[in-house]
């Protein structure tokens, strides 16, 4: 192949077609056993990442790195770190909290800390009936918390303003409850990572529990876990069992998903930041089953480019 002269390439840079946006870097996160579970983002493309040891990490904005920023102690009481969901609007992050396997004791929460400072601002202990744990969350139009329970296979809300989590809806189609988001139109969406479903979960005029419609997917599913919203119907998805990142677009009981990335070290979580979907590579192989104690290396957050994002 003929190679072109520098002149030539320059002139190929400064004529030929727009130059596309540079691939940013991957993450390492810094520590040993993280085994991210949840990330979340602002606007600015700030990505907050939860781990098992219950560390949340914080990456700049092209940075390759991602460093603790809230660590446990005593003061917060953070043990395993499942969801985390950045807020803006009220400078928040929520975060799901629950006892780490093997701990006696504990009561699952959901916490709150500033997204300005890092510091504790509510924890919502999980009152309710039966073992519990709670898995993600999402805000509805009018500030209300929605949270989704995956040993009850429940959904939990907080009111605006409220001071508990209450229960809002339980239905058969929703055990195993993990990744919940809410469509531009108020719709709420839910997965159920260990039956393979995408759920619609339906309500009256009045804002209270209907029904479950299960959605037809246009391909097999295989363990659904976070769910962010893109735009309008458009959804991100991790599926941790097939380590894919999807782009589900809903159209009545219809969901059409187009894989984005594969091979990934189980997918466990994604989320939007500048036109691209953020995910951490779990490993949970490492931390069940034969491979159990084993060392997993490093963890890395990596991207790809999302079809019609900002």
């Amino acid at each position: 192949m003929a190679m072109l002269s520098a002149a030539a390439l320059l002139s190929a840079c400064a004529h030929g077609a727009e130059a596309q946006p540079a691939t940013p870097p991957d993450i390492v996160m810094q520590g040993e056993r993280l085994f991210p579970e949840s990330i979340t983002s602002t606007a600015d493309g700030t990505l907050y990442i939860g781990s098992n040891p219950g560390i949340i990490f914080r990456a700049a904005p092209g940075s390759d790195t991602a460093e603790p920023w809230i660590v446990p102690d005593e003061a917060n009481g953070l043990a395993s770190v499942f969801g985390v969901l950045a807020d803006e609007a009220r400078g928040l992050l929520w975060v799901c909290s629950n006892p780490a396997m093997g701990q006696a004791g504990g009561v699952p929460a959901i916490k709150t800390f500033r997204l300005r400072d890092g510091a504790l601002v509510v924890s919502y202990p999980l009152n309710v009936e039966g073992p519990a744990m709670c898995n993600d969350m999402t805000v509805a139009g009018n500030g209300d918390v929605y949270a989704t329970e995956t040993l009850g296979g429940r959904i939990l809300k907080l009111a605006n303003g409220g001071a508990a989590f209450d229960l809002f809806a339980a239905d058969p189609e929703f055990a195993s409850a993990d990744g919940i988001a809410f469509a531009a139109d108020g719709t709420l969406y839910m997965n159920a990572i260990q039956r393979n479903n995408l759920v619609r979960v339906n309500v009256d005029g009045q804002g209270r529990f209907t029904h479950a419609t299960v959605l037809t997917p246009t391909r097999p599913m295989a363990g659904p876990d976070g769910l962010r919203l893109i735009a309008g119907n458009r959804f991100l998805q991790s599926e941790g069992n097939s380590g894919l990142i999807t782009l589900v677009t809903v159209a009545g009981d219809r969901a059409e998903i187009e894989v984005l990335a594969d091979g990934i070290d189980y997918a466990s979580s994604v989320t939007l930041a500048q036109g691209r979907a953020w995910f951490p590579e779990g490993k949970l192989r490492f931390l069940f089953g034969p491979q159990a104690g084993e060392d997993p290396g490093p963890f890395v957050v990596r991207s790809v480019a999302v079809p019609g994002a900002e």
